[in-house]
């Protein structure tokens, strides 16, 4: 199992130079993934970073740790300018990127207020089209694509990611609520969260529930990941152990340690980084 961290690119974290000194810290202690938020607005005053902006300062001053944003809002991009910046970063960061995805659901401060779609159906047939267009132009082949959101008319994107067939997709969801699940299962990894539980992870008889749905829906062989965002206190190493473990027993491959952007300082913050994963 590997363990990440979730780092917000809001209020105290939206200073990108402090994004890139945890990194730092995470990669030199242990922590074998690092994840950042992807935000553009809020309440007022609150500050917000780019997440591609600093994801890709992370990429050029670390080495090992697995890279990402979990999650990306999909229907609120364009799928073949994400497709360009992913296939950078994954060379840029030598093939340790990873595509966090989903609907989002500040459907008023991201959507709304912006002229967006922020009808979940609707962006739910945006995510899968984009997701479709952005895996089909990581091949370095000519592509056209007649959609109901999206079309291109014939295109070739080079050049090619290092990771092959290409850079991993991780869907997001919130469990109970199955089509995220169903989709997910198309790709190489999920990542569930639960309605109203902040930052509490699923229960493990709720993960081993979410498992086997998205299981019933996965048709290739390749490797998936199960992810899980929560939180340890870091503070003995055998009490974080056995919060984890019962998940770890139903087959989970990622935890990933959620600093959240209020009720802990930055002094906090980087000691419970310092203190590295339990593993």
């Amino acid at each position: 199992m590997k363990f990440g961290l979730s780092i917000p690119n809001k209020g105290q974290y939206s200073d990108i130079n402090l994004l890139i000194e945890i990194a730092q810290q995470a990669e030199e202690v242990g922590w074998q993934g690092f994840f950042l938020w992807d935000h553009v607005a809020g309440p007022a005053r609150i500050p917000y970073v780019d997440p591609w902006i600093s994801i890709s300062a992370v990429a050029a001053l670390t080495s090992k740790i697995r890279l990402g944003i979990m999650v990306t809002p999909l229907p609120r991009r364009r799928p073949w300018k994400v497709a360009r910046e992913i296939v950078a970063l994954d060379i840029l960061s030598k093939g340790r990127i990873i595509l966090g995805v989903g609907l989002g659901y500040f459907t008023s401060k991201e959507f709304k207020e912006f002229g967006e779609v922020s009808d979940h159906r609707i962006r739910g047939e945006m995510l899968d089209e984009s997701l479709k267009i952005i895996a089909a132009l990581q091949k370095g082949e000519r592509f056209s694509f007649d959609g109901k959101h999206y079309q291109i008319t014939g295109t070739t994107f080079r050049p090619t990611p290092i990771q092959k067939p290409r850079i991993p997709v991780w869907v997001a969801g919130t469990w109970p609520n199955k089509p995220p699940f169903r989709r997910a299962a198309r790709w190489e990894g999920v990542i569930p969260g639960a309605k109203g539980k902040g930052f509490s992870p699923l229960s493990p008889a709720e993960f081993i529930e979410m498992r086997d749905y998205t299981l019933r829906y996965r048709s290739l062989e390749t490797p998936f990941d199960f992810c899980l965002g929560g939180q340890t206190p870091g503070k003995n190493i055998e009490e974080d152990k056995s919060i984890i473990k019962p998940y770890q027993d139903a087959g989970l491959t990622w935890w990933i340690e959620s600093i959240p952007p209020t009720g802990m300082s930055i002094k906090q913050a980087m000691t419970r980084i310092r203190n590295g994963p339990p593993q």
